[in-house]
């Protein structure tokens, strides 16, 4: 699947309803979806403590401050593309300060040509947070079962007397003869002799 297939949901955070009402003409529901809009950081909060979205589009500056530190902490905390609009005059000290922690940052007045870039820009940096994301929760999960086989393993030889290779002979033939995982038979002798 292309990057011009997938879909993305959007929360953008701006007080500017022509700029709105611009952005949302970019957004096309077939790939954005869904776009919500907020006019202030404490809204942004408030939404984004009861669901993620994978862009988040900053509007700077908004009634309640000017979006960096807000933009900081979701770019750093979660694997959203975060956005930051500022005025052309202070993009070089917006872009020093935050560009680091991985956040876009565009000077206004847009052009729809270099924003339709950011949001291509934006949609490739969310991709490879996904695949990252993908590797850490299969390493997360071989850990687990690592951890969950050697404390069978332990059991077996503390309640069968077994040696920590017959132990862990006897836990790999469990699962090839029953075709099952390593994980689901060190969990049944976890069961039986805890």
């Amino acid at each position: 699947m292309s990057l011009k297939e997938r879909m993305y949901s959007v929360l953008l955070v701006s007080s500017n309803e022509k700029l709105n009402a611009a952005l949302l003409s970019m957004l096309p529901q077939s790939r954005y979806s869904p776009v919500q809009i907020v006019s202030d950081i404490s809204a942004a909060k408030r939404l984004w403590s009861e669901r993620s979205f994978d862009f988040v589009i900053i509007n700077s500056p908004l009634p309640d401050g000017d979006g960096s530190r807000f933009a900081i902490d979701i770019a750093a905390g979660s694997g959203a593309s975060v956005l930051l609009l500022i005025r052309a005059e202070q993009l070089e000290d917006t872009r020093e300060k935050v560009i680091e922690h991985g956040v876009f940052v565009m000077a206004r007045p847009l052009n729809r040509i270099f924003l339709s870039l950011g949001f291509d820009w934006m949609a490739s940096a969310r991709e490879r947070q996904k695949k990252s994301e993908k590797k850490t929760l299969s390493i997360e999960e071989k850990m687990e079962e690592i951890r969950l086989v050697n404390r069978a393993k332990w059991l077996l030889i503390s309640k069968k007397e077994m040696e920590e290779s017959q132990a862990h002979r006897y836990i790999e033939k469990q699962a090839m003869d029953r075709c099952i995982s390593r994980k689901e038979i060190a969990t049944e002798i976890i069961q039986t002799y805890s």
